[in-house]
């Protein structure tokens, strides 16, 4: 008797394995973080057999926690790092270079080679996305035109490309073995490949990115039975969902009507409204994208708001500035001074996503005096993820015509209580944690489980949805405009610093 789902969730930072109850509760996990390779400024690389090496590790692990089996599970899902993007061997299954990650700015040459015929947005009425270092089309494009014999063997269809999704797929499913080369509509949707309307590669955006269709995935919905997986921990095991992280988190948030929203704050932020089957068009900066598609289901759309940098700059102040040894110690470090001291930090470390879209953004910090202290740049720092959250949630009102009544999230930073709170008075608005705060794993094994009939539908996925703590707002109307004020000067400084 199969009695659980269980669900890989691969990080920016790290790989986890995670096995759920029908309740969405977890039974078991295991964790282990993979190295950050940094060859440039502004280049960010992840070796894709570390990722796999650590991924079947955390897999092993977390079985033997709990004494559990592959013939415990009735399905495994995955959710990963989107943008992020691999080109491999289909032979001999080994990566032509290093994984672009979906924060390196290597591609700013081709995002301005391409922007200067027809501007930034030139796409946009088809993909849902603008021009930009993010996405991992151009990601892809620099690989065939920077590494060699890349392109020849992409084009004969002997090396394959994919986001982890796909890697980890091709690896479980087989490998070099009769592995299985897809990707589901999430991930694909954020290649700046696939028309957003049919959910297929675009024979236009092929042609204009001059990408070779023989070495692209097969799209697939994010809820299905892929196949099985032949690695040892989990042999026979049905694959049957894959999810980009915060589609999954959206999933496992059950915002599955028209209107409702979460955020994910993690080593970025984002942000995702459901806008149901038909796709939103952002005037507001936005992102267009995909939902999740559920079998046969028409696929869902959402609008993202994307935010590049939010629990990286608090390891930024621990690894790179040694204000503190471990993340949790920047909560009581905040708490002892008042407020911010009227610093403000722009984490533009790879310039400014939604509703934005600066490349040529770099951080700054602004407003200091000799009266500034270690705690004020902890302070700010941790404000700084609030005010680019509200930026987008005001992109987002602007686009939806929807005020938001509730802001859903989920993610490391939401044990941050000082965080919580300063969220809800510069939004003006309640800050709820849900009870389970794994959404983004649980997405995917929600995914999974729905495809092979362990949970009956989104029905039984949202009565195991229930708050954990809301906090609401308590700041005065004029703290918070002059706040929120100082920010969007800060904001100002930080465009252009790039030439």
């Amino acid at each position: 008797m199969t009695k659980y789902v269980g669900a890989i969730d691969q990080g920016t930072t790290s790989s986890r394995f995670i096995v759920f109850d029908k309740q969405g509760a977890i039974v078991s996990v295991a964790q282990k973080e993979h190295k950050q390779i940094y060859p440039q400024p502004g280049w960010v690389e992840h070796d894709p057999m570390e990722i796999l090496a650590n991924t079947n590790e955390v897999i092993g692990a977390a079985l033997a926690r709990a004494n559990l089996t592959s013939a415990d599970l009735a399905a495994v899902g995955i959710t990963n790092q989107r943008e992020t993007t691999v080109l491999w061997d289909k032979v001999t299954g080994q990566p032509l270079c290093n994984a672009l990650v979906w924060m390196d700015t290597r591609t700013d040459q081709l995002v301005h080679r391409f922007t200067r015929s027809g501007g930034q947005d030139r796409f946009r009425a088809k993909t849902g996305l603008p021009l930009a270092t993010y996405f991992s089309g151009l990601k892809l494009l620099w690989i065939l035109e920077n590494v060699e014999g890349a392109r020849q063997r992409a084009e004969k269809g002997d090396a394959l490309f994919g986001t982890i999704d796909s890697w980890l797929t091709w690896n479980l499913t087989g490998g070099a073995n009769g592995g299985i080369h897809v990707t589901d509509v999430t991930n694909a949707s954020r290649t700046m490949l696939i028309d957003l309307a049919t959910c297929e590669w675009d024979a236009e955006m092929l042609q204009t990115f001059n990408i070779p269709r023989a070495c692209l995935p097969k799209i697939v919905p994010s809820s299905s039975v892929y196949g099985e997986i032949k690695t040892a921990t989990l042999r026979g095991t049905k694959l049957a969902g894959m999810l980009g992280d915060q589609q999954a988190a959206l999933v496992g948030q059950t915002c599955f009507a028209p209107g409702e929203a979460k955020n994910t704050y993690g080593t970025g932020s984002f942000m995702l409204m459901n806008t149901g089957t038909e796709p939103v068009q952002s005037k507001a900066g936005l992102l267009t994208t995909l939902a999740y598609q559920f079998g046969d289901e028409k696929p869902r759309y959402a609008l993202e708001g994307a935010i590049a940098i939010t629990g990286a700059l608090v390891q930024w102040l621990r690894d790179n500035m040694k204000l503190f040894d471990v993340a949790a110690q920047i909560e009581p470090l905040a708490r002892s001074v008042d407020d911010n001291g009227d610093v403000y930090i722009v984490p533009a470390f790879s310039g400014l996503y939604a509703p934005y879209w600066k490349d040529d953004a770099r951080g700054v910090i602004a407003g200091l005096t000799r009266y500034a202290t270690r705690a004020h740049l902890a302070r700010a720092s941790l404000e700084s993820t609030a005010y680019q959250v509200r930026d987008v949630v005001e992109a987002m009102q602007e686009d939806s015509g929807i005020k938001l009544a509730t802001l859903k999230t989920d993610g490391g930073m939401v044990a941050n209580e000082l965080l919580m709170q300063f969220q809800a008075d510069i939004l003006d608005a309640p800050v709820v944690r849900p009870k389970m705060t794994e959404t983004t794993a649980l997405g995917a094994a929600y995914a999974a489980g729905l495809a092979v009939g362990y949970w009956r539908n989104v029905e039984d996925l949202r009565a195991n949805w229930g708050i954990d703590k809301t906090w609401e707002p308590k700041m005065t109307a004029d703290k918070r405009e002059h706040h929120y004020k100082s920010w969007k000067k800060a904001v100002q400084r930080s465009f252009a610093w790039v030439d």
